[in-house]
């Protein structure tokens, strides 16, 4: 009844989760304009990711969009949180690539040193260098080096705006 925007859904793996959510909202008579967001967190749901991005195709699973759960990721890989992430590469990867390929928006996993500021922010440079559309937080502190990482710069929104002038014509 609270008809929130979205409902971020932990530990997705498989696309029949999210029909079966969807059945469940429209039998609740959930609002049509909450989203759902994909936690992306399973060796199963790298695995799948394609399956589950095409899900966005039937309106009734909601979805608009992946959260990565990099810690998860890397717990039930075994695979270690190093700088520059190289062991999560391709899956990172990958799921950009099902996100767009369907139409989703895509944000990067939280960083865990709230004390490394330098490390943050290369590492939001890099998600945005990736493709995503934003990144996770878990510190007021990050939310500046964020925007900033995340945020088109002024080139690029000149180059925008000649764009938007040529079409105008």
């Amino acid at each position: 009844h609270a008809a929130p925007d979205a409902i971020l859904v932990p530990k997705v793996s498989n696309s029949g989760q999210l029909e079966m959510l969807g059945r469940r909202l429209l039998d609740m008579g959930t609002d049509r304009k909450t989203r759902i967001w994909a936690m992306i967190e399973t060796p199963f749901a790298i695995l799948n990711i394609t399956d589950i991005a095409a899900a966005a195709k039937d309106s009734e699973t909601r979805l608009s969009g992946f959260v990565l759960g990099t810690n998860d990721l890397a717990k039930e890989t075994s695979a270690r949180l190093l700088p520059g992430r190289a062991p999560m590469l391709p899956w990172l990867t990958t799921c950009v690539l099902a996100a767009r390929a369907y139409g989703l928006a895509i944000l990067d996993g939280v960083y865990n040193d709230i004390s490394n500021a330098e490390g943050f922010a290369a590492e939001c440079v890099q998600g945005r260098d990736l493709g995503m559309d934003g990144k996770t937080l878990i510190h007021p502190n990050q939310v500046e080096p964020c925007n900033a990482a995340f945020s088109p710069s002024e080139a690029e929104i000149a180059q925008s705006r000649k764009f938007i002038a040529a079409f105008d014509l």
